[in-house]
């Protein structure tokens, strides 16, 4: 039966769903978060000159120098590890880290915090960053705050229909009952509402007009919010549910409404745009894209509550 509740602070909009004994298992690349790339980054001397280690899911091995990052072995994971070039400043921000686990192996920590880079005269930015691991890629450098959403490749094609997603988590709010908005330019404001901690699965059917535009078709949904702090959840499973689902019990339209999230993705001229989804694909549809993003906190780039956390592992597919 479908249904929508909440369990200890966590809202489901996705549905949690127990699998039959004939479930086929799919693990993700690299979403076991055993191998990562370490990337010793060098900031500019303006700035203090420090040495700065990046992380990205992929075979293991460490970069050395300030080189702008391409996915390495074909790893499908974006993060929003990122170096800046602002204004001929090297800076970086690092808000997902590999971290070992209890009981063994690697997971992935994704926080929200503050990041700052000052120069007399010349910058003076400080922004809210969020940690943020998806399907995708980052281009880089990021050369400014504004429209870096755009820097984000999101999604990978994909064209299957899973019945799930599946994950290890733990969570931890920051506490704090409104988030704040800081961009680096503009003063800090409160956004109202308490933070929390997103997965997002939306699978689309992506084309291209003759100008560039990439049109999609929602095919399936799946997005969750945790709103408290909770301890390990291994193999929690939440079903995609397919076609259109504004009726449903359990539909959310600022999470998991068409459009949402304002995702961007680089045409075939390798232009980045944003993605239009116009509409929902019937149910029997096969997607050609796979959208899959952990974060840290709500409300899109700038916002949220330093301090909240999500730790994540084992990501898979069930069919």
């Amino acid at each position: 039966m479908k249904f929508f509740k909440v369990i200890s602070g966590l809202a489901l909009l996705a549905f949690p769903c127990m699998m039959s004994a004939q479930e086929k298992v799919v693990p993700l690349k690299y979403g076991d978060m055993e191998q990562w790339v370490t990337r010793r980054i060098h900031e500019s001397g303006i700035i203090g000159g420090k040495t700065k280690l990046l992380y990205e899911l992929g075979p293991t091995q460490e970069i050395d120098g300030n080189i702008a990052y391409v996915n390495q072995g074909g790893s499908p994971w974006g993060n929003s590890n990122v170096m800046a070039k602002v204004m001929g400043i090297v800076k970086t921000n690092t808000s997902v880290y590999p971290e070992k686990r209890e009981t063994g192996g690697h997971c992935a920590r994704l926080e929200t915090h503050i990041e700052s880079v000052k120069v007399l005269g010349l910058v003076n930015i400080t922004v809210l960053a969020s940690g943020s691991l998806f399907l995708g890629d980052m281009k880089e450098p990021i050369t400014g705050t504004k429209d870096g959403e755009k820097a984000l490749n999101s999604g990978v094609p994909f064209t299957s229909r899973p019945k799930a997603v599946r994950y290890d988590y733990k969570v931890q709010m920051s506490g704090e009952p409104n988030r704040i908005r800081q961009t680096g330019f503009s003063r800090k404001s409160t956004v109202e509402g308490q933070d929390c901690a997103i997965m997002t699965c939306f699978l689309q059917k992506r084309t291209e007009d003759k100008d560039g535009n990439i049109i999609a078709k929602r095919v399936g949904t799946a997005v969750v919010r945790y709103s408290k702090t909770e301890g390990w959840h291994n193999g929690a499973t939440y079903e995609i549910s397919y076609g259109d689902i504004t009726h449903d019990a359990h539909y959310d339209a600022g999470l998991m409404g068409l459009g949402a999230g304002h995702y961007y993705a680089r045409n075939s001229k390798g232009e980045s745009v944003l993605i239009q989804e116009n509409g929902w694909a019937g149910a029997d549809e096969k997607p050609t894209h796979l959208i899959l993003q952990f974060t840290s906190s709500l409300g899109g780039a700038f916002v949220g509550s330093p301090g909240n956390k999500i730790w994540v592992d084992n990501v898979s597919l069930v069919y």
